[in-house]
């Protein structure tokens, strides 16, 4: 039993003398039974539990290994070391105890010697065995080994502290083999801690080696990554130099989209089929009714439809779970680090009571002063690293979450059906990856809270209640009080919210729309009845934030005055219970630290609720838009049926645009055989471009069957052109083939637009190929078409914006019978009857159906309509079969000259501006502006309630600590009553100062985001063309949609926040200094520290910020081409590439994020730290000076101290809030300046007009030397151009593509200004006037058809000035009169995006009627009929002649016959003026008129 007795020792609590030695003394010390135990196992024991867990992580994510390095040795070897110590130990016990059985020694030896080095023996192996598994699983840095080697150092420091004491008290009593062995142990320790601290080098075959600048945070050591100081690098190099693209990381693989995204989509895909399976079984029970049957005369079909429709209400898929399941296992972790967190949170408190009671208790050694402060800052400091951790969890969570949204939407987008497509307009796509992803990236920051917020709440009342007893009801009473007022103010502001996103969705589409035609809008002076549609639907948004902001300063008010309220009740409770009650020092500041934790949860609950709530409702939309019907992957059969000569066949196909409405097409049956050239022709609106769609796949198949062989390639009737240069639109994603690119880019026609162009194919073409002609984008459309090189072409009129001879041109080297596609399988659609002849079969279609097919001699043998059509039009396109390729003679040799030009001009070649990040730091007059839009008074009215509010709350503490230092008289204090009242009215005045701010910096905000979304929107109108031309639309949205939204709603926020924590920390600091002056030593060099921090972060987070915004922008400009041109991708099959480029356009946009959000985390680190060092600097002198001080301010000072803490958070929010108004200051300074940035145009109308009322009044256009130029750096596009006309002159402008003819017109409405020369009507100098004068006065019908959602009403007169007579009347004569009135709604019809509800042919049209209504002396026409058919352009010539007759009329003509009986004809050539007589004298010139001319077979 002797033996036992020593190794059980110290298992039990030591005894009360031990205690003494241990506690009650001045200088502490642990007893050698426990040092041998204690000390020694829990290391071990710590190895051990982690180990097998250490091990299977280890062997499920395998890095490659890492070769034997110099550090790896060095840590096998001390690992080796340290074992070969061990057991040194254990055998000189054993030889101990043979020399005490031989009686050379009379000692005992307890077994407690054996076992412990035995045990430490085997536990340094097994470290030393995990650190060679960790070099063949790849890592480079162990937290599991470092921590070991730490808790093995701290417990063998107390034991060396104790040796060395034995050492010199007791000297006779040292075991010199034993110290020698401990000593060596030590060491050892030390050098291993020291090793496991650094990083080794990287593994081979691993991903971030093929990167080409990967990101240090994979080999940085443990200690780097969780004080995130990995990133410093980043952060210096942003302090001494602007930050660029090229100074980011490539991400992380597992953040990129390629990794991301999938996982997301499968999962959702999942969700998707789980909610059809049931749904599958009563999709065919209808089909027993009998085929031919009719019920009331609806077709079986419908109620088949309605049938499958009805089981979907059973349960929606769900995007929750589908999330969940993606990112819930890695969020999981933060969950851990978010427990950790809140239980050390409670540290403080507690910490705090005892210092308090050390300083009353006099006996106590001043030692246990000092552990209390070590404990409190290593507990600080701790909690720090765990909270940054979370953080860094949660929004690298986000970050991934955000990009999944994008991409998931992205991807949905490219499949969504056209009835769907139709349901959501692009600005709410484009809010989908915008707004509401981003409110997914708020949410999860917060998301913890929902079972940490609880969890504290109950913490804290466990504590109060052990502090202050059951008087804490009643503070717990003010609290669920609290709750159902907040709860209605969240259901409240939830549908503001909804209504909120509502408006802006509107707003966003009709600035989109805007933004798309507004060229049109300055042709017609528009801009002010747009500025207002969009200030009206602007002016709702922010009647809606106005109430959410009176419900946020109810709630504001209700938070901030809660923790107040819970203190006050709970004092008043106590101290009137009991007379004997009494409030010291202890109870009232432990409570009050408890209360201030309680704070922050009670404070978040609410922002959590409403950040669910913004979530929920933009996951709804998700879902809706996600669930949304996909196009039908089988409605075109592509195999190759064997022995089918047909390329293309339909069987009693019949096609509609969406499930439920009338079919489109109807009875069609159509055999194409392979390698024909198939015309397809008809009026306006009779189905031909439906025809084309039914065979894409792109409409819904409702019976029949469509087989296409082979690849098909398509041009749509609009051109669609990428943002890219002119080769890459040309080739298309397909390798390069430069001699078939060569024939390609001559048979279009191409060659003389390359020489044109300032770089030749190297040119960037602009967003929707703003600066090609309308023929020079159908040919581009046409030639990438071609490049692709596949067996079926479906071409949708790509003649009809080219000239004439261009046409001839095209048709014979492209389309016809000898052209580059001869033994292709093509499909035109034209309204060009010269071509007719030579095509092997000709569809008739009217009304959706084919009425009549055959070759063209068949069909003019069978004398039918066709015939009828044909011969009415015939004489105006003479046949005449002189080839057409005079001016194409020498282009060969010119091919390598025009392709040459490239490689010289590429940059001149470059026309829009990326979204240029500012460099440097945000100039104040910024935030002057943004003061000057709240208002200064409002402003300073706010910062005085602040101030106010600050001062009463730190008043009401001050008060608290005197009435703690009352001295007791018979057990109570006597003013008691007085202390309470004086407490209570302080808080009263608290709530009051804040409900008044809170309401006056919301209002505020409001008002601020008001005047600058106004003035913006102001400028952007007044910007001339060539801005918008430059500057990609999707930067213009992103200003207009993500950086309002932050002007909005997180602005003022944020400024409520940063003044808050202001104060705060002002405060604090003075609280303290008061309390302990000696603290004035400290904060002059912690305030430098915190200067310094502040400074490095500014500069980079504000560059990091402003990349990221720039980056942003292409995300959203190719997400918009992408949803215009959807149809041709899918065509062209390019769906891959697409979603590449989107994903790649995202990453680059997260790279800059990224580092932004280490970047946060990198500061929160060093600013908490800064905290922590006052906390301990506080405690520490309060330890010094306990003789002198009294305990009510020394627990006022800590409890404001451990504030600091939160106040490094405040801190943090200070400079979170410089970066992100420097941040959004990008957006803000657009917002203010963008009158600065962009050239504006001249006024809109000059104050004094000095026009004579009815100008012009006869219509003379007299131009004199003119000339304008597109771009300061470019050649003059038009010069020296002399020409008078008359009033009442028809005068036709032609020349081939390029040659200036848009240039004049735009001349003349001052669209571009005249560089030299100037033009004058009626006598009066237009560049005099004002622009909405001129422009109002004469009218254009444009080249391009542009319509606004809106109704047909709206579209034709915006300023509501023309009675509803004389729309009809202007519908009638422009011919739709009959479709207008029957549609349901009449001149209410609503035109979807873009007019995209109605024909080209029709959209044409009604810009007729547009000119029709205005009825100006001036028409002028640009190609306005290039979209119709001939007997339409008939129609239109003829209305044009009898409306405007006596008008002077200028048209930009492709089909020569229309203007063959004008007055005059100007023939333009390179920009200048060639020729200038009527048709008739230009003919017998035999110049270029003539041929072009005979090229028509006009001559």
């Amino acid at each position: 039993s002797t033996n036992i007795r020593p190794f059980i020792c110290h298992l039990i609590p030591p005894p009360p003398q031990d205690w003494n030695r241990t506690w009650h003394v001045g200088n502490p010390d642990l007893t050698q039974c426990f040092q041998n135990t204690v000390l020694v196992w829990v290391p071990c024991l710590y190895l051990w539990v982690c180990a097998p867990i250490y091990f299977l992580y280890l062997k499920s994510h395998d890095r490659g290994y890492i070769c034997m390095t110099h550090l790896n040795r060095a840590k096998t070897a001390v690992g080796f070391l340290l074992w070969i110590v061990c057991w040194a130990d254990v055998f000189y016990s054993f030889w101990e105890r043979s020399q005490h059985d031989s009686g050379a020694s009379s000692s005992t030896q307890a077994p407690v010697n054996l076992v412990s080095p035995t045990m430490l023996g085997i536990t340094m192996l097994l470290a030393t065995l995990l650190t060679q598994y960790e070099r063949l699983k790849g890592v480079q840095s162990s937290g599991v080994m470092l921590n070991f080697w730490l808790v093995a150092v701290l417990c063998a420091t107390v034991t060396f502290r104790s040796k060395i004491i034995q050492a010199i008290n007791e000297p006779l009593t040292v075991c010199v083999f034993r110290y020698t062995t401990f000593y060596i142990y030590y060491t050892l320790l030390l050098i291993s801690l020291l090793l496991s601290a650094l990083s080794d080098q990287p593994p081979l075959f691993s991903e971030a080696s093929k990167d080409a600048n990967p990101c240090p945070e994979i080999g940085a050591s443990f200690l780097s990554r969780i004080s995130f100081w990995w990133i410093t690098g980043l952060i210096v190099t942003g302090y001494k130099r602007p930050l660029e693209q090229k100074d980011l990381w490539c991400l992380n693989s597992e953040d990129r989209s390629q990794r991301v995204v999938p996982q997301l989509v499968r999962r959702w895909n999942n969700e998707c089929l789980k909610v059809k399976r049931p749904e599958e079984k009563t999709l065919y029970s209808p089909k027993k009714a009998p085929r031919g049957e009719r019920k009331e005369g609806v077709p079986v079909e419908e109620s088949e439809i309605l049938i499958m429709k009805t089981p979907q209400k059973t349960r929606e898929p769900s995007l929750f779970w589908a999330l969940c399941l993606t990112f819930g296992p890695y969020f999981l972790i933060s969950s851990l680090y978010k427990i950790i967190q809140d239980i050390l949170m409670f540290v403080g408190p507690n910490i705090l009571r005892l210092l308090i009671q050390f300083v009353n208790d006099s006996s106590a050694p001043s030692w246990q002063g000092y552990f209390y402060t070590a404990l409190l800052f290593v507990c600080t400091c701790f909690q720090t690293l765990i909270l940054q951790k979370y953080f860094h969890v949660c929004f690298v969570t986000g970050m991934r979450l955000r990009t999944a949204i994008v991409g998931a939407v992205y991807r949905k987008a490219l499949v969504i059906s056209n009835a769907a497509r139709r349901t959501s307009t692009v600005g709410e796509i484009v809010n989908l990856m915008s707004v509401d992803a981003q409110r997914f990236m708020d949410l999860i920051t917060y998301i913890n809270m929902i079972w940490s917020a609880p969890l504290q709440v109950i913490l804290a009342l466990y504590f109060l209640w052990q502090n202050l007893g059951p008087s804490v009801l009643a503070g717990v009473a003010v609290m669920v009080l609290m709750v159902p007022i907040n709860g209605v103010i969240a259901m409240k502001t939830k549908t503001y919210q909804v209504a909120q996103m509502k408006s802006k969705d509107n707003r966003i589409k009709l600035m989109n729309e805007v933004l798309n035609g507004i060229k049109v809008l300055k042709l017609y002076a528009w801009e002010l009845a747009f500025k207002d549609k969009v200030s009206a639907i602007r002016e709702s948004e922010l009647r809606v934030l106005k109430k959410a902001a009176y419900l946020g300063a109810i709630s504001t008010f209700t938070w901030v005055c809660a923790p107040f309220l819970v203190a006050l009740s709970t004092f008043t409770v106590y101290v009137m219970i009991d007379e004997r009650n009494v409030l010291d020092a202890q109870k009232a500041f432990v409570s009050l630290a408890l209360f201030n934790i309680l704070r922050f949860p009670l404070n978040m609950l609410p922002m959590v609720i409403s950040s669910m709530v913004q979530a929920s409702v933009s996951m709804k939309r998700l879902c809706v838009f996600l669930s949304h019907e996909e196009l039908q992957e089988d409605s075109v059969e592509r195999m190759a049926v064997a022995g089918c000569s047909d390329s293309i066949s339909i069987e009693d196909g019949v096609f509609s645009w969406c499930r439920n409405d009338a079919p489109t097409l109807k009875r069609l049956s159509v055999r194409i055989p392979d390698g024909s050239l198939v015309a397809v022709v008809g009026h306006v609106g009779s189905g031909k471009s439906s025809l084309l769609s039914a065979l894409l796949g792109e409409m819904e198949k409702l019976e029949g069957s469509v087989s296409v062989k082979g690849s098909v390639a398509y041009v749509p009737q609009q051109a669609w052109i990428q943002n890219a240069t002119l080769k890459d639109n040309i080739v298309f994603g397909q390798e390069r083939k430069e001699s078939w690119y060569h024939r390609v880019v001559e048979a279009c026609a191409l060659l003389p637009d390359l020489e044109i162009l300032p770089a030749g194919d190297g040119t960037e073409i602009g967003e929707k190929g703003v600066n090609l002609s309308g023929g020079q984008k159908q040919r581009v459309s046409l030639a990438r078409a071609v490049y692709c090189d596949c067996a079926v072409y479906l071409l949708d009129d790509p003649l009809s914006a080219v000239d004439a001879h261009v046409g001839k041109h095209i048709f014979e080297k492209v389309v016809g019978p000898q052209g580059v596609l001869k033994d292709r399988t093509r499909v035109l659609v034209t309204h060009g009857l010269s071509f007719l002849p030579q095509a092997d079969l000709i569809l008739v279609m009217v009304e959706g159906e084919i009425t009549e097919r055959g070759s063209y001699l068949e069909l003019m043998a069978r004398d039918g309509a066709f015939a009828e059509f044909l011969r009415t039009y015939a004489n105006k396109e003479q046949e005449d079969d002189e080839s057409g390729d005079i001016c194409y003679l020498h282009h060969h040799h010119q091919l390598a000259k025009v392709l040459g030009k490239k490689a010289k001009n590429a940059e001149v070649g470059r026309i829009t501006e990326a979204d240029k990040a500012n460099t440097g730091r945000v100039k104040l007059s910024v935030f002057w502006e943004y003061m000057k839009a709240i208002g200064v008074v409002l402003s300073c009215v706010s910062i005085f309630l602040f101030f106010s509010h600050h001062f009463a709350s730190l008043f009401s503490n001050y008060w608290l600590s005197l009435w703690t230092d009352d001295p007791v008289v018979n057990g109570t204090q006597p003013s008691r009553e007085m202390r309470l009242g004086v407490y209570g009215a302080l808080g009263a005045s608290q709530g009051i100062a804040v409900f008044c701010y809170s309401i006056s910096v919301s209002i505020g905000g409001i008002l601020a985001s008001r005047y600058l979304h106004q003035s913006m929107l102001y400028n952007v109108l007044r910007s001339p063309m060539s801005f918008f031309e430059r500057t990609p639309s999707g930067n213009l949205v992103n200003r207009f949609s993500k950086e309002t939204d932050t002007i909005d709603s997180i602005i003022p926020s944020i400024i409520k926040m940063f003044m808050g924590s202001m104060f705060n920390v002002v405060g604090s600091c003075v609280v303290i200094l008061i309390a302990t002056p000696l603290v004035a030593i400290i904060i002059p060099p912690l305030g430098i520290l915190y200067f310094f921090v502040q400074r490095f972060y500014v500069a980079s987070s504000r560059q990091l910020k402003r990349l990221e915004s720039v980056s942003r922008s292409p995300v959203y400009t190719h997400f918009n081409e992408t949803l215009l041109g959807a149809s041709v991708i899918r065509a062209f099959g390019e769906q891959e590439r697409f979603i590449r480029e989107s994903d790649g356009r995202v990453d680059h946009n997260q790279k800059a994020y990224y580092p932004s959000i280490v970047a946060n985390r990198w500061l929160a680190v060093r600013l908490e730290f800064v905290g922590n060092c006052i906390v301990m600097f506080a405690a520490l002198f309060a330890v010094m000076a306990r003789e002198s001080l009294s305990p009510g301010i020394m627990g006022l000072s800590i409890s404001y101290a451990l504030q600091v803490t939160g106040l490094s958070t405040s801190l943090k929010q200070l400079f979170y809030l410089f970066s992100c108004v420097h941040g959004n200051s990008v957006c803000m300074t657009v917002c203010v300046y963008i009158p600065l940035f962009v050239p504006s145009q001249a006024d809109w109308r000059h104050d004094q007009s000095s026009l004579p009322p009815g100008w012009p009044t006869a219509g003379n256009i007299d131009i004199r030397g003119f000339g304008l130029r597109y771009r300061e750096d470019q050649e003059l596009a038009v010069r020296n151009i002399t020409v008078a006309i008359h009033g009442g002159e028809k005068v036709g402008i032609v020349g081939r593509t390029g040659a200036g003819k848009s240039s004049l017109t735009l001349g003349l409405f001052r669209i571009i200004e005249a560089c030299e020369g100037e033009i004058h009507i009626d006598g009066v100098n237009i560049a005099t006037l004002g622009l909405h004068e001129l422009r109002s006065r004469i009218t254009i019908i444009p080249q391009d058809p542009v319509l606004f959602s809106g109704s047909l009403r709206m579209n034709l007169d915006p300023f509501d000035g023309y009675s509803d007579e004389e729309v009809w009347r202007a519908l009638e004569l422009s011919h739709l009169k009959s479709f207008v009135s029957g549609l349901p709604d009449k001149l209410n019809h609503e035109c979807s995006e873009g007019g995209e509800n109605l024909s080209l042919g029709q959209r044409q049209l009604v810009c007729l009627a547009r000119a029709l209504l205005r009825k100006t002396k001036i028409l002028v026409l640009d190609e306005a009929t290039a979209a119709v058919d001939l007997e339409t352009d008939n129609l239109i010539q003829s209305t044009i002649r009898t409306q405007f007759d006596d008008c002077t009329v200028l048209t930009i003509a492709h089909r020569l016959n229309t203007i063959m009986d004008y007055t005059r004809v100007l023939v333009l050539d390179k920009g200048e003026m060639a020729e200038f007589d009527s048709p008739s004298t230009l003919i017998t010139k035999r110049g270029i008129f003539y041929k072009m001319a005979k090229d028509s077979g006009l001559v």
